[in-house]
């Protein structure tokens, strides 16, 4: 399926335009037809994300399940659930899959089935939970529980943010003021200093020269780190091995490395729970799971996890095995499948791991600050140094 950005006219003869998936231009044309509209003109919707699909925000995906609990709860047929919200959301993207998806359900296919033909808004753990909550017939914990990890999500994303914010702020400030005082401030006193006539001290002759190499090559020193950027961006697409070395590096870069290790355990451990209480088998939870993580190195264990359960060995020894998961996964594994609450069990880590990586932010934050003062009162200190030496060594020599 390709998507396509169109423009057709309504039965009044009205201008509209609006985003569909279709096979070809016809089978678009034939579609916009079904719902009375004539196609004037469609071209390929160049809105794409690395992965050939723009991607359904999570807030659009947090306010659509919210509805669907708070519709369903309330005796809403599904169809009717799916229409409403279809007239509401505001992404025209998400507003023509929901609109697919009516005519989809209409046609005979369950909502899971519907939600699988758009991985660019309901991934595995959508799909798998809202079929699983179909064949139980207990679909409303469904949304609810999906609702609650949507909203446990963009609460950690949120809090990862806020690693860097500040230093991304007084970082950009540094640069500026170190531009600033190099391109600028420092040429004008340059000739002044060496128009004392007597012998330049070494820390000035060296902001002398820095100064000089950013007036002559200010260009690269812009162009390069963004070029660099873009060069690493490309080498991890096409290159596995650099995927996962990268991977690896985030899990144990301090003092990032472990916050990034707990926040993947978290949302790991939630949507473990979450499955696994909604019926679904272990394995398919391990498989879904795999997909969650976004760590290729993490994702790799879970797939060993598989293959040791599959040869015989339970939960809590294939965990082991990998020697990825820390002592406090390892042991309430253990205790969930001791007592038969393994859901309670891994939602027990979720929320130490989700306290412990809100202190590790508010820790970080605090101690980002004084470094980042610094650094910033070195830059500028050595700058008065190199600058005030000279005048200091004229005033030394004056005869009173």
């Amino acid at each position: 399926m390709t998507l396509y950005a169109y423009k057709a006219v309504n039965e009044h003869g009205k201008s509209i335009r609006g985003l569909q998936d279709a096979a070809n231009l016809i089978d678009l044309e034939q579609h916009l037809k079904r719902n009375k509209l004539d196609l004037v003109n469609a071209k390929v919707d160049e809105q794409l994300s690395p992965f050939g699909t723009r991607n359904i925000k999570r807030a659009e995906l947090l306010n659509f399940f919210l509805n669907m609990e708070q519709l369903t709860r309330a005796g809403v047929p599904l169809l009717e659930c799916l229409a409403d919200l279809r007239d509401s959301v505001e992404d025209p993207k998400f507003r023509e899959i929901l609109a697919n998806m009516v005519e989809e359900i209409e046609g005979g296919k369950k909502l899971s089935q519907a939600m699988a033909q758009y991985p660019q808004a309901f991934d595995k753990i959508c799909v798998s939970l809202t079929h699983a909550g179909e064949d139980s017939g207990r679909l409303l914990q469904v949304f609810k529980h999906l609702t609650d990890s949507l909203k446990w999500q963009d609460e950690m994303a949120a809090h990862a943010k806020n690693i860097m914010i500040y230093p991304a702020f007084v970082g950009a400030v540094v640069l500026g003021i170190t531009f600033f005082l190099m391109i600028y401030l420092v040429p004008q006193l340059v000739s002044f200093i060496q128009g004392m006539g007597q012998e330049i001290p070494f820390q000035t002759r060296m902001l002398i020269a820095t100064s000089n190499f950013f007036v002559a090559y200010w260009y690269l020193i812009l162009l390069t780190p963004v070029v660099l950027f873009v060069g690493f961006k490309v080498g991890i697409i096409y290159n596995s091995r650099l995927q996962y070395q990268l991977d690896n590096l985030k899990l144990n870069l301090w003092p990032v490395g472990p916050i990034v290790r707990k926040l993947i355990l978290a949302r790991f451990a939630n949507t473990f729970a979450m499955m696994y209480a909604s019926g679904i088998s272990v394995l398919s939870c391990i498989a879904n799971s795999r997909d969650i993580v976004d760590n290729r190195v993490i994702a790799a264990s879970l797939e060993q996890v598989a293959l040791e359960i599959e040869s015989g060995k339970n939960l809590t020894q294939s965990f082991q095995q990998t020697h990825m998961f820390p002592p406090l996964v390892i042991r309430m594994l253990k205790v969930g499948e001791a007592t038969g609450a393994l859901d309670q069990a891994l939602l027990n880590v979720s929320y130490f791991y989700d306290r412990d990586v809100k202190d590790s932010i508010h820790k970080i934050q605090v101690m980002i600050e004084p470094v980042m003062t610094l650094i910033l009162g070195a830059l500028l200190g050595w700058v008065m140094l190199a600058v005030l030496s000279p005048i200091y060594d004229i005033i030394g020599k004056v005869q009173l």
